[in-house]
């Protein structure tokens, strides 16, 4: 099979915080060479002042879109210092090398699921650093796994519900997996938000 035919699919779902006209929970999605990047960025706090930090994180992802995850970190405190401060989860992959490097900063989550139940673990999850961006400059540790075709990956804002990844079904698009976590497994107290990107032909 030709590298040419591999890509990532991707979907996003997001809910704000009921009586809030904007979430401060946002999303990215960019083409980067020959792969892709994504990220869940989640402001402190909600409304207004949490969507004015979260927009200036990923302004400077989407700007900086190519430089390593750990730079981009850093990249994103120099975009929010004086704002209110964010958490996010990074992910970079690469459907040629076949791999997704992630990292994680704050109160995000990240679960890989393999599409393959033979491949062990059959599910892996991102471990974030503690703290948050914009206060003082953190130092998250990235981490390389390898890709098999279906292996969907979801980064989730704080917002979702744990323990919804026994729910899923892999069989359904990205988009149904983002609208099922968005629909039965939001707290209900925040702003919530979810990212499903999936290895496929």
């Amino acid at each position: 099979m030709a590298a040419g035919h591999l890509k990532i699919d991707t979907a996003f779902a997001t809910l704000p915080l009921p009586g809030q006209a904007e979430s401060g929970d946002l999303c990215l999605i960019k083409r980067v060479g020959k792969g892709t990047l994504i990220a869940v960025v989640d402001g402190l706090g909600h409304g207004e002042e949490a969507a004015s930090a979260a927009h200036a994180a990923v302004g400077s992802l989407d700007r900086y879109s190519r430089e390593p995850l750990v730079d981009l970190v850093r990249r994103c405190h120099e975009a929010v210092v004086g704002l209110r401060g964010v958490v996010l989860g990074l992910a970079h992959l690469d459907p040629q090398a076949a791999t997704m490097t992630w990292l994680g900063v704050g109160n995000v989550g990240g679960i890989l699921l393999r599409a393959d139940l033979g491949n062990r673990p059959s599910r892996i999850t991102l471990l974030p650093s503690a703290g948050f961006i914009g206060a003082e400059q953190t130092h998250p540790t990235t981490r390389s796994v390898p890709l098999a075709l279906g292996d969907t990956v979801i980064l989730f804002s704080d917002g979702i519900k744990d323990g919804f990844a026994e729910s899923l079904a892999l069989s359904s698009t990205p988009q149904e997996i983002a609208d099922h976590v968005i629909t039965r497994h939001v707290k209900g107290n925040d702003d919530a938000l979810v990212l499903v990107a999936r290895y496929a032909r």
